[in-house]
């Protein structure tokens, strides 16, 4: 092939493997990008070249290796500050004569030990040891006063004399892997702070904050990382994605601490058998609930031309699972913790050592669209447990899933003799997926669609299901508070509702296995149908 069609290779599956491909051979995500940048810049650059190549893909990974090797001499000139080698010799070619009969082995262990000083300690004794500035110049460069460098350069010198035999003894820890299982609610397109927390060190260092106050060199010293490395991820994991909302927070003494509700593993059992001792009554609860109300049920205005009770139900299953949570999160906020106001965020975490832990995953993502396919307005929601696998996630784009257009399109029944070869193979895939369903000649939609203005009181049914169990919600939501008052530092406290949230998490999986049991609910075959996936339109 020529050179120039190496741009059509050009797609998302690749930019995301060059990314890994330099993320896991740079010290962190910005140089990564960095990398990553250079590499596709050089794959253009040859694509405007002329020529021909043989295989395309193997002629890409040559580049991108090519590039990485001329990063790592780059990054290998402008080591000095992160030299690893020997001091001795370092210095031999550093040093002039003068320097040459001052006390060397000072100056070895300062450069050794260097990267463990904190930034304003490290960037004076870098400049005044290693770049040869005065002190007065140092000053003027970082406008501080001589006498502030003065005291900077003698601390610094004290702490690395100090903790020299110390440091030496200790040898560089291998960070064992610590696994987090971490929830997130609201709007993950705010910002989900998830996505800067996906290295060990980010984890080690989050865990060494959890529910106290440490400083960086705390870290720094028990980690044996040094300083220059736990700074850049104390200041990407405070910030997070939107600068906003991180997995840690600076306290006013200028330590570190976490900013949601990270709990052990012990922690979490105790939590999450406060709600699991009560799956039988819940169950029992929303069996004779539904069961009682199955008419009123069915007889909501859904648009499609047959209605079956297995997927109304499978619709309502997650606010029927809600109900009993959100009723002992009323209960803390009007008796346990009327004192606090809640926390409010576009978007919140929670999460739990998950090492050896049971994993209770589920979820409900809704996305939407304009101007598709005959609609003004369109929504979709669908929830996943172990027993339900997801369709999409957020942020999914309706306009690029040509299935869900089919399903749309097939809401008022559509001839299948309409359909192009390339529509009957999509509408095939609808079926295949529980999407859409064929009567005849015809394809209906199956999921379950409403109009627009009905979406606010689609669970209005469920409103009185907890009516008869006040006591046992107020039981639980104690519970839940001497939980949090004990196990939680006071920062945390606003983050109650969110506590609760996560003591409830294995709810959803239960409950699903008990109504299932007692024959109410049918789970989709291989985990994917039309069963919990449902929305919304409007002309």
């Amino acid at each position: 092939m020529k050179k120039q069609d190496l741009l059509n290779l050009i797609d998302q599956e690749l930019l995301d493997s060059l990314f890994g491909f330099c993320y896991h051979r740079t010290a962190n995500s910005l140089e990564a990008e960095e990398l990553c940048s250079d590499i596709m810049f050089a794959i253009i650059r040859a694509a405007n070249s002329e020529g021909d190549i043989r295989d395309a893909y193997p002629f890409i990974w040559r580049i991108a290796r090519n590039v990485y090797a001329d990063h790592t001499k780059n990054k290998a000139r402008n080591r000095d500050r992160l030299y690893m080698g020997d001091p001795e010799e370092l210095f031999a070619t550093l040093a002039d004569e003068e320097s040459k009969d001052q006390d060397r082995e000072l100056l070895a262990r300062i450069y050794r030990h260097i990267a463990f000083l904190t930034r304003a300690y490290r960037e004076v004794m870098v400049a005044y040891y290693l770049d040869g500035r005065s002190v007065s110049e140092i000053a003027r460069e970082q406008n501080a006063s001589e006498n502030a460098i003065r005291q900077r350069l003698f601390s610094a010198r004290e702490t690395i004399k100090k903790g020299v035999e110390i440091m030496e003894a200790k040898k560089p820890l291998s960070l064992q892997e610590i696994q987090f299982e971490i929830i997130g609610t609201g709007s993950p397109a705010s910002g989900d702070p998830r996505e800067v927390c996906n290295r060990q060190l980010s984890n080690h260092i989050v865990w060494l904050c959890r529910n106290r106050e440490v400083t960086a060199k705390e870290i720094s010293e028990t980690l044996n990382v040094p300083m220059m490395y736990v700074e850049e991820e104390l200041d990407i994991q405070c910030k997070g994605v939107n600068g906003k909302y991180g997995l840690l927070k600076k306290t006013e003494n200028g330590k570190y601490t976490t900013n949601f509700v990270l709990l052990d593993k012990n922690e979490i059992k105790e939590l999450h058998g406060i709600y699991k001792h009560r799956i039988s009554m819940i169950a029992d609860a929303v069996a004779k609930y539904v069961t009682e109300h199955k008419e009123e049920y069915l007889s909501f205005p859904y648009l499609n031309k047959k209605v079956d009770f297995n997927l109304v139900l499978w619709q309502q299953f997650f606010n029927l699972s809600d109900r009993f949570e959100v009723a002992v999160g009323n209960a803390l906020k009007d008796t346990f913790f009327a004192d606090i106001e809640r926390s409010e965020r576009p978007f919140s975490v929670f999460g739990y050592e998950s090492n050896g832990n049971d994993i209770w995953g589920c979820g409900c993502d809704g996305i939407g669209a304009q101007n598709v396919c005959g609609y003004a307005n369109v929504h979709l929601t669908n929830i996943y447990i172990s027993r339900v696998k997801a369709h999409f996630h957020c942020a999914h784009n309706i306009a690029n899933d040509s299935k869900l257009q089919m399903m749309l399109r097939a809401i008022e029944g559509l001839d299948v003799n309409s359909l192009s070869a390339g529509e009957k193979e999509t509408a095939a895939k609808a079926v295949e997926c529980g999407y859409v369903y064929r009567d005849g000649d015809m394809l209906y939609t199956k999921i379950l669609m409403c109009d627009m203005k009905d979406k606010e009181c689609i669970y209005t049914l469920n409103q009185g299901l907890c009516k008869d169990y006040q006591a046992e919600i107020d039981t639980v939501a104690g519970e839940i508070a001497a939980f949090i008052r004990q196990k939680l530092p006071a920062h945390l406290l606003s983050d109650y509702w969110f506590a609760n949230m996560l003591a409830a998490t294995p709810v959803y999986d239960l409950l699903a296995d008990a109504l299932i049991e007692r024959g109410l609910l049918t789970p989709p075959e291989n985990g994917i149908g039309a069963e919990g996936c449902w929305g919304f339109v409007e002309k």
